[in-house]
């Protein structure tokens, strides 16, 4: 039986009692109509797991008993960082759903030139700290223990200038010469997704200096919503835990 998840953010323990966030006592017992004594798994984002019973149901409070943490890991071997120019609408929490789904490390949304959607200041605090609570939704339903973190919004050519933190760096273009069979495989990988009118040149440069490398993903064009979703997946299957027993 898979049992309900739900992340907490304080840090958990083993034999503690521990309110239910707000919006998680609210799904538990609301949506989910889950009773006193209902079994759940509890995580708190730095590894492992806890088995938990609901002890009580109070009108503005939900009481979960824990019991012993387990050291379960649903981890990639394979550390990619997803660089994703900002899309439009609902793209986004759509693309970040399921990279975390599909392994990825860390998520880090970018303004580029192309990019339809534009955010600044408060906004785009608060767009992040949505894409963060779309990643620990995501960690609850696919069973991960470790939550990625959604950077900062900022600009890629920003970014771009920063120094590279080491590993592999590719950006998809239908154009490119290379595909993924043509490179050799690494452990460490920051994948970069162009907006719905994918990267533009002087982007495509900038990256290029910042040891980017152009790989395609077949004949086809690919979406922007797609693009970077489908590569995370033929990368887990090339040299990630698609490929593991």
């Amino acid at each position: 039986m898979n049992l309900p998840r739900f992340y907490c953010r304080e840090a958990l323990s083993p034999g503690a009692h521990v309110d239910l966030p707000e919006p998680v006592a609210r799904h538990a017992v609301r949506v989910l109509r889950l009773p006193p004594g209902a079994l759940m798994v509890l995580f708190d984002g730095r590894g492992g797991e806890y088995p938990a019973r609901i002890q009580r149901i109070e009108r503005d409070r939900v009481v979960a008993e824990l019991a012993e943490w387990h050291d379960v890991e649903r981890e990639s071997s394979l550390a990619v960082t997803l660089v994703q120019a900002l899309q439009s609408g609902d793209k986004m929490d759509f693309t970040i759903q399921k990279a975390v789904e599909l392994g990825v490390r860390h998520i880090v949304p970018v303004d580029s030139r192309r990019s339809v959607l534009r955010l600044a200041g408060e906004r785009a605090g608060k767009r992040v700290a949505h894409w963060q609570g779309v990643v620990a939704s995501a960690c609850e339903q696919c069973g991960r223990n470790q939550v990625p973190l959604v950077a900062p919004l900022e600009k890629l050519e920003n970014w771009l200038a920063r120094p590279a933190e080491g590993g592999l760096r590719l950006m998809l273009a239908p154009d490119a010469e290379q595909t993924l069979a043509t490179i050799a495989p690494a452990k460490n990988v920051q994948l970069l997704i162009g907006a719905e009118g994918g990267l533009d040149p002087q982007e495509v440069i900038a990256a290029q200096q910042a040891g980017f490398q152009a790989v395609r993903l077949g004949p086809r064009v690919l979406r922007t919503e797609t693009a970077g979703l489908a590569a995370l997946a033929a990368l887990q299957a090339l040299w990630g835990d698609f490929r593991e027993g």
